[in-house]
């Protein structure tokens, strides 16, 4: 619950109509959504502008309108109206005023992959105890995080937030949000290089989080990560680095692997933990789960009980059945590093039958485009007995696959992920227990393959 007066100072603007004292519920960006006493701030989008919707949220008994400017016409006095500079800004101006008012301790994950996953394994490990905020799927942004912490109330013990970035200053602008106390950072890899240029802009980027930090601040950092690795070997008072890997002794490591049947164990600092995934990457997400149960006073066997129980975020390696067909639905986004994951868990894999990939194009890689589909595509002509590319760029590593050595009869090229599904559709044998993979970035909708 909040009252017009504290938006009103939160955001910086001017009140134009309406009392100060009128009590708003929630807020919402989106006109569709409002119920009443919402205040509805009119956010300006690539493919909308939320002024157009003021007169709709007014409509559906929005308390308080926040905007650039009023609409002609607009009788205000229906509800509070503050006008401000720029909607976005004030949004988050917002939600740092709000995260203010609570002393709680607040988690912040960001890295080039498995964010969303470590986030939402930290969350479920930590609600056997805690009452958890966090961001729902994805809404990491400068809209989606925001909305999350204005989420918060009295009733929360800990906030675990995602910050996605794919330009340069947005893990500074979000962490000066969220003011977080816990910064884990999963890996550092080649994504978004359109606009960071190499792994170097992506390490600057994403180890903003770390000189952001509130107090005691502390740092979960991947060990194994080659420009990582430098931080976690620093061990500074503050932040207060811890290191989890496979691959180096650090604070939390991962041992005695044993990958089989859709079902990954392990040991860490001499304990037993097990995951329903077929990704051994996931085994990363695991240890920073792990550290931040032990930081908050979860003992191992809890921890251990966690997440044996946890299921997996939608269109992340999920394994899925029909008629006898393995599906590994991977098609939420795609980056040189989780297609080498995805490709390494399809290999892994034991069936009977033939192993299919279909792969749609990775984007926003820049000038290395081309290099990394044709790695790609090497990787998968080592590994596939067929090869179905979904873009420009997935043509390129159909040809990297065929000079892998698999036969060019059992390559397709795609322009839509559609036309994949039915070249798909001729390919599978459903008595044969065949696996297919199917993985691209999010613009490519590789999800209508399946």
């Amino acid at each position: 619950m909040f009252k017009v007066n504290e938006l009103l100072k939160a955001a910086g603007g001017r009140l134009i109509g309406g009392a100060e004292n009128l009590s708003v519920k929630r807020v919402c960006i989106d006109s569709r959504r409002v119920k009443k006493n919402d205040a509805f701030i009119a956010i300006k989008g690539n493919n909308f502008d939320g002024h157009d919707f003021i007169a709709e949220a007014i409509k559906k008994g929005a308390a308080c309108i926040i905007g650039e400017r009023t609409v002609s016409g607009l009788k205000t006095r229906k509800a509070a109206f503050i006008q401000v500079k720029d909607t976005q800004k004030a949004l988050g101006d917002m939600a740092r005023s709000r995260r203010r008012k609570f002393n709680i301790p607040v988690i912040a994950v960001t890295g080039s992959n498995g964010k969303t996953t470590a986030k939402e394994m930290i969350a479920w490990v930590l609600s056997g105890r805690y009452n958890i905020l966090r961001n729902e799927g994805t809404k990491n942004n400068q809209i989606g995080l925001p909305l999350t912490l204005l989420g918060l109330k009295a009733a929360h013990d800990i906030a675990v937030l995602e910050i996605g970035t794919n330009h340069f200053g947005e893990v500074r602008a979000l962490s000066r949000i969220a003011a977080p106390n816990i910064g884990i950072i999963t890996n550092i890899g080649p994504a978004h290089l359109q606009y960071f240029g190499s792994l170097r802009g992506v390490y600057r980027e994403k180890t903003a989080l770390l000189k952001n930090l509130e107090n005691p601040g502390v740092a979960v950092l991947n060990a194994d990560d080659e420009l990582l690795q430098r931080e976690v070997r620093k061990k500074t008072k503050r932040p207060f680095i811890l290191g989890f890997g496979m691959q180096k002794k650090c604070d939390f490591f991962a041992g005695e692997i044993k990958n089989r049947d859709g079902e990954i164990k392990f040991l860490c600092n001499k304990h037993k933990f097990s995951l329903k995934t077929l990704g051994y990457q996931n085994i990363y997400n695991a240890l920073i789960a792990i550290t931040v149960g032990r930081l908050f006073g979860m003992e191992n066997r809890e921890i251990a009980l966690r997440l044996s129980s946890f299921d997996f975020p939608q269109h992340r390696l999920n394994l899925k059945r029909l008629n006898r067909v393995y599906f590994i639905d991977d098609t939420y986004n795609s980056n040189p590093f989780s297609l080498k994951q995805a490709l390494d868990a399809l290999a892994n894999f034991r069936n009977k039958g033939r192993k299919i990939f279909v792969m749609g194009d990775m984007l926003e890689l820049g000038e290395k485009a081309e290099y990394f589909h044709y790695q790609a595509g090497r990787q998968a002509g080592r590994i596939c007995d067929a090869f179905i590319g979904v873009g420009k760029f997935s043509r390129l590593a159909g040809c990297a696959a065929a000079a892998s050595g698999l036969d060019s009869a059992n390559i397709f090229n795609c322009f839509s992920s559609r036309q994949a599904r039915d070249i798909l559709f001729k390919q599978i044998s459903p008595g044969e227990n065949d696996v297919i993979l199917v993985k691209g970035s999010r613009a490519m909708r590789m999800e209508d393959v399946i």
